[in-house]
């Protein structure tokens, strides 16, 4: 089993940078990238603001949170990773997207490193076709955000090696993360519950069962949820959240999971949750409220 000592991450978001900082604060090399120069230079003044602000509450010391800082490094190309053991991608969730990826990383990193997807609904499988080492490819769902969510989803492919699992599972416990294993079925385990609920809360707010807080309240209160689905799906993104609707209707052919046409409006209105001032709930002062889509 490879140890791994170093780490690339692609994709500057959320996800990407809490996955960065997660590796740092546990000792290994990073190499960040992002395509987007702007998005990456964001990343890296947040990780160091997160990782400042853990060393003024005292749940990081000094010494480690600086030791974090110098071994995170900013990639500017994926040339960067020829000699890290890891790749971790957390990029858009575009099937297409994520496969032209992996394609280039196969041809760029070494021959025994890793390739893993961060993707939280798309066939490890069908990623691992994009390349030609397809028992070195898996499934890596962090949960959001990942410095602070307790568990990793791990996801085999239908070639997955057992020493990739076991080098991949020994990374998430390095990272003090629970580990549930999923089948590569579409949205795997969480998704495949948490989404359809998500979007089953569209359909009550789309066909006027409840105000958007009150169904919130309800799951909050009614099954003790911390947040509720509505809520949810604005820190997560609705774009995101129909992008893994679709998913799940395409890869497991049921109805039940076709996207709400009020989530599906509310996407192509760009109300995409919390990283755009408004969503479901409104975060901006400046934009207005949007009724809820007339049930066709």
């Amino acid at each position: 089993m490879v140890e791994i000592k170093s780490v690339g991450v692609v994709g500057g978001g959320q996800m990407g940078s809490g996955i960065a900082q997660l590796a740092a604060v546990n000792g290994l090399d990073v190499w960040l990238h992002d395509s987007d120069s702007a998005a990456l230079n964001k990343a890296l003044k947040s990780i160091s603001n997160n990782i400042q602000r853990l060393i003024s509450r005292g749940k990081l010391n000094k010494e480690k949170g600086d030791d974090s800082l110098r071994r995170l490094r900013c990639a500017l190309s994926l040339e960067d990773f020829h000699s890290v053991d890891i790749v971790i991608e957390a990029i858009v969730e575009f099937e297409d997207v994520k496969k032209k990826l992996f394609a280039h990383l196969d041809k760029t990193v070494k021959g025994s490193a890793i390739l893993a997807s961060n993707t939280s609904s798309i066939s490890i499988t069908r990623l691992a076709s994009a390349t030609s080492r397809s028992s070195q490819v898996i499934g890596m769902h962090f949960m959001n955000p990942p410095p602070i969510m307790k568990l990793v989803e791990i996801v085999r492919g239908a070639d997955t090696s057992d020493d990739t699992f076991n080098t991949t599972k020994c990374l998430a416990e390095r990272f003090g993360k629970t580990i549930i294993c999923s089948q590569d079925f579409s949205g795997f385990i969480v998704n495949r519950i948490l989404m359809p609920m998500i979007n089953e809360a569209f359909h009550a707010l789309y066909t006027g069962v409840a105000t958007k807080e009150d169904i919130d309240t309800g799951m909050k209160l009614g099954t003790n949820h911390p947040m509720g689905p509505l809520e949810l799906a604005d820190f997560i993104g609705l774009d995101v959240c129909l992008s893994i609707m679709k998913v799940l209707h395409a890869g497991l052919g049921d109805s039940k999971y076709a996207p709400c046409p009020l989530l599906v409006q509310y996407v192509d209105a760009g109300r995409l949750g919390r990283k755009r001032g408004i969503g479901v709930y409104n975060y901006s002062k400046t934009t207005k409220e949007m009724k809820p889509l007339a049930r066709l």
